[in-house]
């Protein structure tokens, strides 16, 4: 059995975990997913829409602060009680606290910066980038769990319409667990949708040729209702901010729409963007990599075609 970690915010499971879940559930077998916090009962049942047959849910006032050390108490509860054999995360800094945790706690292995899943004489066997992203190598387990921490946005988080059966489970927490305690939680100021949940991302690369070329790239976006993301080059060199990098050291991200202005399309920017549902570049330069791999391809100064684009947008939508 799988199971699957789901990370909530204000009520709502995260996309992040969803698409893991989504991706477990398209392998077959049985997949499960966990929610742990105080009050979670209503947005655990969601995880039925995306492939679990079963949520577990841990509900208790002294999991209401997002700590990873009563989550690690958690779910070694979960998974002692179900049985898993694989148990999932998609990355984000809590996560990747709870599963070094669990790991630890349950001298299991964990795979980290996993960016595809599949089976092996129905043994889990996951991919992960190399040698600088170069290239992607199968990496397993010598033992159960079999604990993985997923690149974030690596899958799509691909509605079923099935239901899922809420269990509860109760969970001792040890006294070391819950000696920290949250004094306050700070959220980063923002308007419209993050480069982690938008549906449509437009990102812009030297192409783009200054700072304010990025105007470009924000009218398109506004104009489909998506987000702006960007490459590590113009990040940078300061055009736009490190929380909108996309790539190998930035983050992975899978929209329905990815729009790359003026990006050439190095291996390091497409390890971040290449599970986007359809791609489409524009660039002057017709022998840039990102042709290679995109699903439409425009030729062409993004300061002539972008505007174009927008403006078309905009009348379709009028």
């Amino acid at each position: 059995m799988t199971l699957v970690f789901l990370e909530h915010h204000d009520g709502e499971l995260q996309k992040g975990g969803l698409g893991v879940l989504a991706k477990a559930a398209s392998l077959g077998g049985e997949v499960a997913a966990v929610v742990v916090g105080h009050g979670v009962r209503a947005a655990a049942a969601a995880a039925g829409n995306y492939g679990a047959s079963t949520v577990y849910v841990v509900d208790d006032p002294a999991l209401e602060a997002p700590l990873p050390q009563p989550r690690v108490d958690a779910l070694e509860a979960v998974v002692r009680a179900s049985g898993a054999e694989n148990v999932l995360f998609a990355a984000s800094v809590l996560s990747a606290d709870v599963a070094a945790g669990l790991a630890a706690r349950l001298d299991a292995g964990l795979n980290w910066d996993v960016t595809d899943l599949a089976l092996d004489g129905g043994t889990l066997v996951a991919k992960r980038p190399a040698l600088g992203d170069t290239v992607l190598v199968d990496v397993g387990w010598t033992s159960t769990p079999r604990i993985a921490l997923v690149r974030s946005g690596a899958f799509e988080a691909v509605e079923t319409g099935g239901t899922a059966t809420v269990q509860e489970v109760a969970a001792e927490l040890r006294d070391y667990s819950t000696a920290a305690r949250m004094v306050e939680q700070a959220h980063e100021q923002s308007s419209g949708p993050s480069i982690e949940d938008a549906d449509v991302i437009v990102a812009g690369g030297r192409g783009l040729g200054a700072p304010e070329g990025f105007r470009l790239a924000e009218e398109l976006a506004e104009a489909l209702g998506g987000a702006v993301a960007a490459t590590r080059a113009v990040v940078d060199a300061g055009w736009y901010p490190y929380s909108t990098q996309v790539g190998q050291t930035g983050k992975s991200v899978s929209p329905r729409l990815y729009i790359a202005l003026g990006i050439s399309g190095a291996i390091q920017h497409k390890v971040g963007m290449q599970s986007s549902g359809t791609i489409v570049a524009i660039n002057k330069d017709p022998n840039a990599p990102i042709f290679d791999f995109a699903d439409f391809g425009i030729v062409g100064k993004v300061e002539d075609v972008a505007p174009r684009l927008a403006e078309l947008v905009r009348r379709r939508k009028a």
